[in-house]
């Protein structure tokens, strides 16, 4: 495979400075991971992962120095240079409770260091010097049939993250999970993880193309009941999924990646923060939803868009995702822009009034405005 007809032309210069370094010490090593499956996804690739083979630790280490790469995961022989990682192939073997927990030993033979990977599409490995494909698991033929498949049930169980990696994946890629590898998903606990790492896997949900294959997924691995505590009920994951499906194109892109749990929230009845909660959102998460107006209902009036309106300008607000708010906000003038009811705090203080009586006669005083608005239009 042309590997330079797939990246950039600043990621293929690295690629090369560093495959000709690498030469000079061995003829074995392989671009690995996502990296390959996006070759072959034509998706636009941001890093390299690179193996090396036939190499001792010393000397790997020696030579890492030696090129100017820094490590970043000394027990798993990782260096980080530019936009690649180099590492040694690895053999890891759970040992303990969490995802540093492992037993690590470098592997010596190309299908058995790829056999710890989690799923076929990601276990290709591409040959840097050759160009030669290697593929133990029939990744190739699962990414022409867009299938999610585990590689190996022992080393994936190994780290339960592997479950909502499955997830994101069938998002942004649009696959769907073969049936035996669901049943093992849905056997794994999850309890393990950390609320960081979760929160990585979500943030790569929020923003993919097929939301309605994420939530269908997140139903049938029975996430929800594993991390959110509760069981959705199947009439209610088909509404989640039909809103997706109905509605998903209308969604801003500057607040895309708010949509999902804003939509899961609303009809799940739900309050959003058990969310944030539960994947450890960060402050921004938090920040934006707390300035929405969570209408849980679909009888949005004209009256809750002005109000809205005083706030921000509706094609901000989520619930313009739906074509009646829409034509409402735009025939009413604020969907582009903020109402402006020329309520100005200083002519409330000059008529006398003080302190926390100040904000509610603004208040009252902009509710007079869009009556009277209202009735005008």
């Amino acid at each position: 495979m042309p590997i330079k007809s797939k990246v950039d032309s600043k990621t293929y210069e690295n690629f090369t400075t560093l495959k000709n370094y690498l030469s000079n010490y061995t003829k074995k090593a392989y671009i690995v991971g996502g990296a390959v499956r996006d070759m072959h996804l034509n998706r636009p690739i941001n890093d390299l992962d690179i193996e090396v083979y036939n190499i001792s630790q010393n000397k790997f280490e020696e030579i890492m120095k030696k090129f100017g790469a820094i490590g970043v995961g000394k027990n798993f022989f990782v260096y980080k240079w530019k936009n690649i990682d180099i590492s040694l192939p690895r053999i890891e073997k759970k040992i303990g409770i969490g995802h540093k927990a492992f037993d690590v030993r470098i592997a010596f033979d190309e299908k058995e260091a790829s056999r710890r990977r989690d799923f076929t599409i990601n276990a290709l490995m591409l040959d840097i010097f050759s160009g030669k494909l290697l593929d133990f698991w029939g990744g190739i033929d699962d990414i022409k049939k867009k299938i999610i498949k585990i590689v190996d049930k022992n080393s994936f169980a190994e780290d339960s993250l592997r479950v909502l990696r499955a997830i994101q994946f069938t998002a942004r890629f649009g696959f769907k999970c073969d049936k035996n590898s669901i049943k093992i998903m849905q056997d794994i606990n999850i309890g393990d993880l950390s609320k960081e790492r979760i929160f990585w896997e979500f943030e790569k949900l929020f923003s993919a193309k097929y939301l309605h294959i994420g939530a269908y997924y997140l139903f049938k691995l029975r996430v929800f009941e594993k991390l959110f505590g509760f069981k959705v009920e199947c009439r209610e994951f088909v509404s989640i999924c039909k809103e997706f499906i109905k509605y998903q194109e209308n969604f801003s892109k500057k607040n895309y990646k708010y949509y999902f749990l804003f939509i899961v929230a609303k009809i799940l009845k739900k309050d959003i923060l058990l969310f944030l909660t539960a994947i450890n959102a960060p402050t921004i998460y938090k920040k934006f939803y707390k300035e929405q107006f969570m209408q849980y209902n679909n009888n949005i009036d004209d009256k809750t868009i002005m109000q809205i309106a005083l706030k921000m300008p509706v094609k901000y607000w989520l619930e313009s995702y739906k074509p009646k708010v829409k034509s409402r906000a735009i025939k009413l003038g604020v969907y582009d822009k903020k109402l402006d009811t020329k309520v100005k705090s200083s002519d409330v203080i000059k008529d006398g009034f003080k302190g926390k009586y100040i904000a509610k006669e603004i208040t009252r005083r902009q509710m007079v405005y869009i009556d009277n608005y209202l009735k005008k239009n």
